[in-house]
């Protein structure tokens, strides 16, 4: 709090987002609720997530959210244990509860570190959701890592869907920070004199992610001006509205289209209308083949890959098969009946799931 007892302005400024996103008034009169619905909050023991878990404490006084958390031990550096047990010490005396600690095995499949522990920190968070009834999961994401994630997505080459960055809705997950920087949220910790872990990996340049918050973000500072980070975040904006229309006119074009096997498992395939796919957008045409992956049990191709498929469209050279991505591969079959004076093929593009 601020001196005299009056509220800090970053605090105000964090409840208000916190409590847009939730749908509550941080004013007023409290609606407190014979059963408030149970949220929790995502906490490391940083800077970013301890601020959000104090927030959030504030509307379970209210009485019209009950407030607890999840804290992940990625087990990734000596003493995490500590760490996790001091960061859910310090989330009970805010009055969270409950406070749930998971300890959690990565499986490294190639992705890297930073992508297992992601995958394993989730599927902690979205099975502790499960198992205690909770309605969402809030999660400390800044303004800065919406800025970082641009970059990274420009640097892979990246579509759309990756350069619009993270959501502030995305199934039970809820990121009211995205319009916070991280300097707002050591201010919120230091106006409610939290003690924040500060987390060694994030000074490691082996990680990509690190050289970009701590040389590429404050060269472009420098070199462009103050605002890059917001800007990168307001892109990301703009282009999540972008991403969410093609991906809708790409789900009622992948409706339309798709038809799939009566077989189930390793056998099942669909199979999409060569002359159907070849008049669609290559926006949609490629969003649409990756639909048919994933729905097979595959995972989200590249571009190359993509690219690949929509080759056999062409109908020059090879037939197939073309490897796309989760063992998923198509080729091009046609049928034997074809009408030449309309010009149609009344070929297929077939993706099946190899065993």
């Amino acid at each position: 709090m601020s001196p005299r007892g009056r509220l800090d302005p970053t605090v105000g400024k964090a409840r208000a987002m916190v409590g847009a996103l939730l749908g509550i008034k941080t004013t007023g009169k409290n609606l407190a609720v014979e059963n408030p619905p149970l949220i929790l909050v995502g906490c490391s023991g940083g800077p970013d997530s301890l601020a959000l878990a104090a927030v959030c404490a504030f509307f379970a006084t209210r009485g019209e959210v009950r407030v607890g958390a999840v804290v992940v031990d990625h087990q990734m550096q000596a003493g995490s244990a500590e760490v996790a047990q001091a960061t859910a010490h310090q989330l009970q005396e805010l009055g969270l509860d409950p406070v749930v600690v998971r300890t959690v095995d990565l499986k490294h499949d190639g992705g890297g570190p930073e992508a297992a522990a992601r995958a394993a920190r989730f599927d902690a968070l979205e099975a502790t959701a499960h198992e205690l009834g909770a309605s969402h999961v809030l999660l400390g994401h800044t303004l800065d890592d919406q800025a970082e994630s641009v970059l990274l997505g420009l640097a892979r080459g990246s579509g759309t869907r990756s350069l619009a960055g993270m959501r502030e809705r995305r199934g039970i997950y809820l990121r009211p920070f995205l319009g916070l920087r991280r300097d707002e949220t050591l201010a919120i910790c230091e106006a409610l004199a939290l003690t924040p872990w500060h987390d060694p990996a994030n000074q490691d340049r082996a990680y990509l992610r690190v050289r970009v918050r701590n040389a590429v973000i404050p060269f472009l500072h420098e070199e462009l001006g103050p605002g890059v980070a917001e800007s990168l975040a307001r892109s990301a904006t703009i282009l999540g509205y972008d991403a969410d229309f093609l991906d809708q006119l790409a789900e009622a074009e992948f409706a339309k289209l798709a038809e799939r096997s009566a077989e189930k498992g390793p056998d099942a395939h669909i199979a999409l209308p060569e002359d159907e796919l070849r008049v669609l957008a290559p926006a949609l045409r490629t969003r649409v083949l990756a639909l048919a992956v994933v729905e097979l049990g595959g995972v989200q191709p590249s571009l190359e890959r993509l690219g690949a498929a929509e080759n056999l469209l062409a109908r020059k050279g090879s037939a197939g098969p073309v490897q796309l991505a989760g063992k998923v591969s198509a080729w091009r079959i046609s049928r034997n009946q074809s009408v030449p004076h309309e010009g149609r093929s009344y070929g297929k593009l077939v993706l099946r799931r190899s065993t």
